[in-house]
């Protein structure tokens, strides 16, 4: 993302970043991390349109409307509309709410990957990554990684998408809010390669893709079989590797179960009297390759599966082979 702004349109711009001044709005404790000086010979324009291109911390007019409205973009130290018109020698102001943090919830996160602007953690299955509660990875965060020292540091890492609760595996966390934007543009834009591992009820062949609608919105997900066990309770058990092109709401396992070939271990949609409820469900995210959203090199990380993946499979083949006697 590009943090120029047209010097034709806006000559002599001005930026200076602040990094220890606080202002009260609407009560709460604000901390200024950029400012603007609205050059001279600049056209009359709404402040919202000015923004946006003077502040790239926003990936939308819709995004940066809110921000006013909540305001954190204030000119000559007031709060102001997304429909105000700007003049020459006004300061503009970008504000970030002095949020305390959550508290830290204590647990061991393996990092695969950490830096001053973003972070790769494997995130544990049973533990969502956010919400109202305080047994999340967003909470446990905090206590897993370097602190960052950046002028847009965010107040504590932030993930910057999703992993359904019963699924483990790669997940990535923001820790600035440069970082962050960038990082959801590729989301956004479907440039986050993610891939996969799971084991499915059933026997499915080769490769191919699931494209069928989640919630009324397109959804693909590609699929590609590696292993097939014959299994007694289930007849049969496929290792797949799966490459959501899509991020809808449970969305491979949905696509799966849909298709036929639910995955073990899924109590939300999978067979009644096949699912191996003391083992979890068998869904793991084992690899994500994104552009860096500073350095702008690709970055790829990978994880083999969990242990009981192979053991289960295993188990299962040993089974049938005892009870066939083979």
């Amino acid at each position: 993302m590009s943090t120029e702004v047209n010097s034709a349109a806006y000559p002599l711009r001005i930026s200076m970043r602040v990094t220890l001044f606080f202002i009260m709005a609407n009560k709460q404790l604000m901390r200024v991390v950029e400012t603007h000086i609205v050059p001279p010979g600049v056209e009359e324009i709404r402040v919202d349109h000015y923004t946006r291109r003077v502040f790239d911390l926003f990936p939308s007019l819709k995004s940066i409307r809110k921000a006013i409205k909540r305001g954190e973009i204030r000119i000559n130290g007031k709060t102001c509309m997304p429909n105000a018109t700007i003049q020459p020698g006004q300061l503009i102001e970008l504000a970030d709410p002095e949020l305390p943090p959550p508290k830290p919830f204590r647990i061991q996160l393996r990092v695969l990957y950490d830096d001053s602007w973003l972070a790769i953690v494997e995130k544990p299955p049973g533990i969502p990554v956010r919400g109202n509660k305080f047994r999340t990875v967003e909470n446990a965060l905090q206590c897993n990684l370097e602190p960052n020292e950046k002028n847009d540091a965010l107040r504590w890492p932030n993930p910057v998408h999703r992993l359904d609760t019963p699924t483990g595996g790669l997940l990535i966390a923001a820790k600035t809010s440069r970082a962050q934007v960038a990082l959801g543009w590729q989301l956004q834009n479907r440039e986050v390669r993610k891939r996969y591992r799971a084991i499915v009820i059933g026997r499915l062949e080769g490769s191919g893709s699931i494209c069928e609608p989640v919630d009324g919105r397109e959804a693909l997900t590609d699929y590609r079989a590696i292993r097939h066990v014959p299994s007694l309770k289930s007849d049969w058990l496929t290792l797949l590797d799966l490459w959501p092109r899509t991020g809808r709401s449970h969305q491979i396992r949905r696509h799966l179960s849909e298709l036929g070939f639910p995955i073990l271990g899924d109590t939300l949609y999978g067979i009644e009297g096949k699912i191996l409820r003391s083992k979890g469900l068998f869904l793991w995210a084992v690899e994500v390759a994104f552009r860096h959203p500073i350095q702008q090199w690709l970055l790829t990380v990978r994880i083999a599966e969990p242990r009981k993946f192979n053991t289960t499979l295993e188990r299962e083949k040993r089974r049938w082979e005892r009870y066939n006697g083979a």
